[in-house]
């Protein structure tokens, strides 16, 4: 005990002066926060890994993320079974894009920046809430954005506090400076995010149950691994597929690499069987 009766620990650590943790680092260690450090002088985005393809689709009842394994360096392969899928809380998900090492130093901030404000607030941040905290951390990493190592997440959730007859299930988009667009329907992110996109326009349906829903992720990321090398297709070799998170009522739940599989499986053998009837066509 110091002399005022209290432990030896900084103020800061004792009086409450709000429930962001980082706004708290940022009085107590403010070197820890990414934005606070020193910013490259060059452009060096090739020489650190990058995430790429993530997608999001609503359904009836939640809303589905998926996203490949694949990170890439230049034009490199620097990590096969990469995890860019994470649970934000136990209502919302988020996925990486973007340089890897930063953005996974992100979300686990994030993840800590949701848990604190709980339990100092002792209740559930509003998923607005969520997606506004998240852009002002996006914001904090424009200097390093600029110089190669940016990082542009997908945000997903379900609104505890959804109106009645509404989609419970929301994605949020955004940019390098932490612009923060509400995305209707289906979203995608990353290097594959063109292709991406292109499959969920033919697949997505607004009243798809959760079983067809999470077909429409995991094929949306297969057609983009097959037009984007940064993308990584399943590999059965490996036993390597997409990581799917479901995000319901009963809260956030990542799907089994059984589950993943079968389905994967199941496209790649309808693929080739498509392809063969072609061959046959023409032969």
């Amino acid at each position: 005990m110091n002399e005022s009766g209290r432990s030896g620990f900084p103020p800061a650590y004792l009086d409450r002066v709000g429930s962001s943790f980082t706004d708290f680092l940022s009085s107590t260690a403010p070197d820890l926060l990414p934005g606070r450090r020193p910013i490259p002088t060059m452009p060096v985005g090739e020489l650190a890994p990058h995430g790429t393809t993530i997608v999001a689709v609503t359904y009836d009842g939640g809303v589905l993320m998926g996203g490949d394994r694949r990170a890439t360096m230049g034009n490199l392969i620097s990590s096969r079974d990469i995890e860019k899928v994470y649970p934000a809380d136990s209502y919302s998900v988020i996925g990486i894009a973007g340089a890897a090492g930063i953005a996974i130093e992100m979300v686990k901030l994030y993840q800590v920046e949701l848990e604190h404000y709980e339990k100092i607030e002792g209740l559930t941040m509003s998923l607005d809430g969520k997606a506004n905290r998240l852009a002002q951390m996006i914001r904090g990493n424009l200097g390093a954005a600029l110089q190669g190592l940016a990082v542009v997440p997908l945000f997903a959730g379900f609104d505890l506090d959804a109106a009645e007859g509404a989609s419970p299930g929301r994605i949020f988009s955004y940019d390098v400076t932490g612009g923060n667009y509400e995305e209707r329907g289906y979203a995608a992110v990353g290097s594959g995010s063109l292709f991406a996109k292109s499959s969920l326009k033919k697949t997505w349906r607004s009243a798809l149950d959760a079983e067809a829903a999470t077909r429409t992720v995991v094929e949306a990321l297969y057609d983009a691994a097959d037009d984007d090398s940064a993308t990584g297709g399943p590999d059965p070799v490996r036993r390597l597929y997409p990581i799917v998170y479901r995000v319901d009522a009963e809260g956030a739940v990542r799907l089994t690499d059984a589950e993943v599989a079968a389905i994967s499986d199941t496209i790649v053998t309808e693929r080739a069987e498509a392809d063969r009837r072609n061959v046959d066509r023409e032969a």
